[in-house]
């Protein structure tokens, strides 16, 4: 069998498919059912019988930040930033992030920028593997900064400015953990009456915590996708999640996780594992990169929206439930217009 490739990855997708919004109510979206030989329609309130008592899920508890400013450099020049992510303090009054800037001219290392003409920022230097991020000093605890004077970093296909209703609803109901700047989307469905649903259905629910990056919207530029790096996010599996999923492994449940980032959590941390456990506890940064041919230890079943053509994600699930099948459910979703991307649908999948 011959490598994939990017093109391997592509769709045809109707632009009027995208959602610009969410559905009135939470849980309102439509589930593709993929675990079968034939795609089955059916309403996202339908997950709790879908799965099975004893089964856990989780969920990554990340909260959104307001992320995007808008400000001004020295010379009037405009300037769009997005903080990709807040540093631990170095010290009293040390306050830094890295952050995707766009403007005119790349604002110089040593000046300040101001934004939301309220206060200014320092330009530290470039960082990254590729020096694409730039590292700031602001004035104050960057969260609450953000929080003042930061819009909702909405995804770059959503062409309406961020409004109230995008505060609450591109947030999931069980965030808890700032520092996102995108929304695990596949958790933006649930809402406390499918959460007490799956309750009463026996199911047990952990969490972890993933700081969703900007990298997740870049492009894969390479026609061999082996050749794709991806940009680093902070992640977190603890104790308690670990215990959660070994005991549902030796009772003979499923590990049902909501959203890629989560499945991107659990198998990074997978990897610390021994040779005796399947998981072991992890705080730090991944760059796992997940495409066909990949084995997964620790996921079962994944609930997941429907991703850009030839995206990192179109990849993680094809590695997922097969490259196949995967893109007959999506043409199958196309077909019956399914909603796409962030405000979208989503489908159920289980592991090939």
């Amino acid at each position: 069998m011959r490598a994939h490739i990017l093109a391997d990855f592509d769709f045809d997708l109707p632009h009027e498919l995208i959602a610009q919004h969410p559905t009135a109510q939470r849980s309102g979206s439509r589930l593709l059912d993929g675990t079968g030989e034939v795609p089955v329609d059916r309403a996202f309130t339908d997950l709790p019988r879908l799965l099975n008592k004893g089964d856990l899920l989780v969920f990554n508890d990340t909260r959104v930040i307001k992320a995007r400013l808008l400000g001004k450099k020295p010379t009037g020049g405009a300037v769009e930033a997005l903080v990709e992510r807040v540093l631990p303090g170095a010290g009293a009054g040390v306050f830094e992030v890295w952050a995707h800037m766009r403007a005119s001219k790349s604002p110089r290392i040593g000046t300040w920028v101001r934004f939301a003409d309220s206060f200014h920022a320092e330009v530290l230097g470039r960082v990254g593997p590729d020096g694409s991020l730039f590292h700031l000093r602001f004035p104050q605890a960057p969260l609450a900064l953000l929080e003042q004077h930061g819009h909702v970093p909405l995804p770059p296909y959503i062409t309406h400015e961020d409004t109230a209703e995008d505060e609450r609803r591109y947030q999931t109901v069980f965030a808890r953990q700032p520092g996102s700047v995108a929304a695990p989307t596949a958790a933006l469905h649930f809402d406390e009456a499918v959460l007490a649903s799956l309750a009463l259905r026996g199911l047990n629910t952990a969490a972890i915590t993933l700081h969703v990056g900007a990298g997740t919207f870049l492009p894969v530029r390479v026609n061999d996708i082996a050749q794709h790096r991806m940009h680093s996010e902070w992640f977190e599996v603890g104790q308690a999640t670990v215990d959660a999923i070994r005991a549902t492994r030796a009772a003979g449940g499923r590990v049902v996780v909501v959203g890629t980032t989560t499945l991107r959590a659990l198998e990074s941390a997978a990897r610390q594992a021994t040779a005796e456990d399947v998981i072991a506890p992890y705080q730090g940064d991944t760059d796992i990169f997940i495409t066909p041919g990949f084995e997964f230890h620790v996921v079962d079943s994944l609930i997941t929206n429907f991703h850009l053509p030839k995206s990192t994600l179109m990849m993680l699930v094809s590695a997922f439930a097969g490259h196949g099948q995967v893109m007959a459910l999506y043409r199958h979703a196309v077909a019956q217009r399914y909603r796409f991307f962030s405000y979208g649908d989503s489908m159920l999948l289980s592991r090939t």
